[in-house]
């Protein structure tokens, strides 16, 4: 085979430029793009990527509902308030019901109250009303279901409400009758809201349509002709694009079931502490090292490519955040954790195969180009089923599950290139600067096949034993009363305002208060934010309390932290959850569409349906011994768990991919009288290096943040850890002999 080769001089020269990227790319990561470069601005820099509201807090603003709100109404209200909010500040926002009447929205990043109540409108009703015929009177039961409104002394027909308004915002387009600049705003109905507008409109021909917003009339447009198709503008006076979207931004909340008015606002510290990223951050820091410096050892040369490599994923990763104003919360950190975990088995594949092929006799040059070759189909496939499951989260998921699945997608996009483009470039460009002898790249060792298939009874023994275990656990648990430890974010508590006589932070609050409430409590699930207005108040939250628990938390704070011992202190109200019934709807719907959309992708591209079931059964496999671990250790369930088993999804399915990859190659080699059952035990046996190392640095990651992380991070990553070694085990244990033993099965039943 002959290859394009370049000179030892240009090859140096193209290293040192790639590095000098690397170190600007770094830089900016570091620093940020200079302020005085005109039309970029102070962009890039780490420390601007927009953080959750548990890594970096945010606006926190109560509504309160109008009196005579019906359940249904406030609940109805909240879950569209909830996603009017993520639609328009971050997918990481959230709202709950605080006490009988309010609801209150949590906004990540977004510190400017006032501006944020301002571009989520004024919510109140909205009608879209015609007058009634001159000397109509409705009846009372026509007033009381609003298919009429009394207005200024008149009665209007109420034909739709803002409920059914699917979509309302400002446009502006050149007339092309006038060539004048107009603003309008475009409405569009839902399928019911359509029905019910081409009925008002057709009906109303010449007359006029009133818009009823709060007790006033917003806008009165003529009625010109029947509108059937769903969607109308709006054209007034509006001088500008703003005005329209102000209208625009009135109509889409007026679609709430109640009205609410702003009672209160203010900015809420982050949760998890001032510390909690930074000390995430430098474990993550020295975990990565480590993982530099294991590839260097294990590697050599190709360890050095891997480690640059690795630098231009992080690299690219934290750019891509900022570039597209993406919220970084702990499920965003989990994403990041996956992608860094399959970026580095990538390389390690690719690195393990160029050794085989140095051991089974190639030269150097030709290794490095057949081991990224054979190497590829395994990457591309783990990381397609990977990003398949993202997409489909993102399109189906709500809250936080799009958070995760947004940063994993583009992460694994990010991390391809790395491993495929940027290592590869690396790689070529050490071998021509001299680095060609086999001593700089190492030889792959011929293992002893295990024979894993023969023991695979007592294998998935193991796997149903532990399975079995968590199941009795869950159920013992439930029959005393949860199943798991609910956090407030899956069924609500009470929320304690505190005023202290001096100012703390988070961070003393985390290390001090909350430890001694813990012991009271018997509960980890205590979160304090303080309101950076007043640095001395603080919103405590937990599970609800009884009065003899109230007085002794009440008690504690007065005595061991000085809280104001006065009477209008204390106050405390329920609070719904914030992770909502529709979330979790959502979240489990999006899991089963994408395991089924992997399933499909697994069998076409492997061309055996045995493959994708054996894959799909790991995937459960994985999730059911996480889960399980939550039942037995008692480890809090909260926004957290979902994020926790969708990584532990992303990370089984890639695992399984790799020896399901090299089992459909060996089988493509098979030899007459070879059997099946060799060439599976084979493969496992081939990759068990790749499945070992990866683990290995993976874990690394994550214990190094779970030992210097703050509480309710360890609580995070102590599950994700218990995951990647269930990962581990099922993919090398059970997933090869459980597709020999479904194989041999349908070979015997088409016999």
């Amino acid at each position: 085979m002959k290859f394009k080769t370049i000179s030892k001089a240009k090859s140096i020269s193209l290293f040192v430029l790639c590095m000098v990227l690397v170190v600007v790319a770094g830089a900016i990561v570091m620093w940020g793009i200079p302020k005085n470069w005109k039309g970029i601005g102070d962009r890039g820099k780490a420390a601007y990527i927009t953080q959750g509201l548990d890594l970096k807090g945010g606006t926190s603003i109560t509504y309160e509902v109008e009196k005579g709100a019906s359940q249904s109404d406030i609940a109805d209200t909240r879950a569209k308030l909830e996603k009017r909010v993520q639609s328009k500040f971050s997918s990481e926002a959230t709202a709950y019901r605080e006490g009988e009447d309010r609801i209150t929205v949590d906004i990540p990043g977004a510190y400017d109250a006032g501006k944020a109540i301002k571009e989520l409108g004024k919510p109140g009703k909205m009608y879209f009303t015609t007058k009634a015929e001159d000397g109509y009177e409705p009846t009372e039961e026509e007033l009381k279901n609003e298919d009429y409104i009394k207005f200024e002394d008149a009665y209007y027909k109420v034909w739709l409400t803002g409920d059914e308004v699917a979509e309302a915002k400002g446009q502006s387009y050149t007339d092309p009758d006038t060539q004048q600049l107009k603003n309008v705003v475009a409405i569009t109905f839902t399928e019911s809201g359509k029905t019910k507008f081409g009925e008002m409109t057709s009906a109303n021909v010449g007359s006029q349509n009133y818009v009823i917003y709060n007790d006033s009339v917003i806008t009165a447009p003529k009625i010109d002709e029947a509108i059937l198709g769903g969607s109308c503008e709006i054209s007034g006076s509006f001088k500008t694009i703003s005005e329209a979207n102000e209208l625009a931004t009135n109509i889409r909340i007026g679609g709430l079931k109640a009205s609410i008015k702003e009672l209160s606002h203010s900015v809420q510290s982050a949760q998890l502490g001032n510390d909690a990223l930074s000390k995430s951050l430098k474990a993550g820091l020295i975990g990565f090292i480590i993982i530099c410096i294991f590839l260097l050892f294990v590697y050599r040369i190709p360890g050095l490519a891997a480690a640059l490599s690795l630098v231009a994923y992080v690299e690219m990763m934290l750019l891509a955040l900022n570039g597209f104003d993406l919220t970084l919360t702990l499920p965003g950190i989990a994403g990041i954790i996956l992608d860094i975990g399959m970026a580095v088995d990538a390389n390690v594949i690719i690195y393990a195969r160029i050794r085989e092929e140095i051991a089974a006799g190639r030269q150097v040059q030709n290794a490095i180009y057949t081991g990224f070759k054979k190497a590829t189909s395994a990457i591309v496939d783990g990381n397609i089923t990977t990003l398949i499951a993202a997409l489909v989260l993102l399109w189906r998921g709500s809250g936080t599950v799009q958070g995760f699945a947004t940063t994993l997608a583009i992460g694994i996009l990010v991390q391809l290139f790395a491993s495929l483009v940027i290592s590869r470039a690396f790689v070529w460009l050490l071998y021509y600067m001299g680095f060609q002898k086999e001593a700089f790249y190492g030889k792959e060792k011929v293992r002893k096949t295990i024979e894993f298939v023969q023991k695979k009874a007592i294998l998935f023994a193991v796997s149903i034993a532990v399975i079995a275990i968590g199941l009795i656990s869950i159920a013992f648990n439930a029959s005393k009363g949860d199943p798991f430890d609910y956090s407030i974010e899956f069924k609500g508590g009470i929320s304690i305002d505190v005023e202290f006589e001096k100012e703390y932070n988070v961070d003393y609050f985390n290390d001090s208060i909350k430890p001694e409430l813990e012991k009271i409590l018997n509960t980890t699930d205590i979160q304090g934010q303080q309101d950076t207005n007043n640095k001395k108040m603080f919103k405590i939250k937990t599970r609800s309390l009884s009065e003899e628990e109230f007085t002794k938390v009440k008690e504690a704070l007065i005595k061991n932290h000085k809280a104001v011992d006065k009477e209008q202190n204390f106050g405390n109200t329920e609070i719904s959850d914030t992770i909502s019934s529709e979330m979790r709807r959502d979240a489990v719907i999006a899991t089963i569409i994408a395991t089924i959309c992997m399933l499909i992708y697994i069998w076409i591209r492997f061309k055996n349906i045995q493959f994708a079931l054996a894959a799909v059964v790991a995937l459960v496999h994985d999730v059911l011994v996480v889960v399980g671990f939550y039942g037995i250790s008692r480890v809090t369930v909260g926004t957290t768990f979902i994020a926790c088993l969708l990584t532990i999804v992303g990370y089984s399915i890639n695992a399984t991919i790799v020896i399901f990859d090299r089992i459909r190659e060996n089988r493509a080699s098979m030899k007459r009288g070879d059997e099946l059952i060799d060439v599976v035990n084979a493969s496992i046996t081939q990759t068990l290096t790749r499945s070992i190392y990866t683990t290995l640095t993976t874990f690394v990651m994550i214990f190094m943040i779970f030992i210097m992380g703050v509480s309710s991070i360890r609580e995070f990553t102590l599950p994700l850890m218990v995951g990647i070694i269930a990962g581990m085990y099922s993919s090398v244990c059970v997933t090869g002999s459980l597709w020999y033993v479904m194989k041999k099965g349908s070979e015997k039943k088409a016999e």
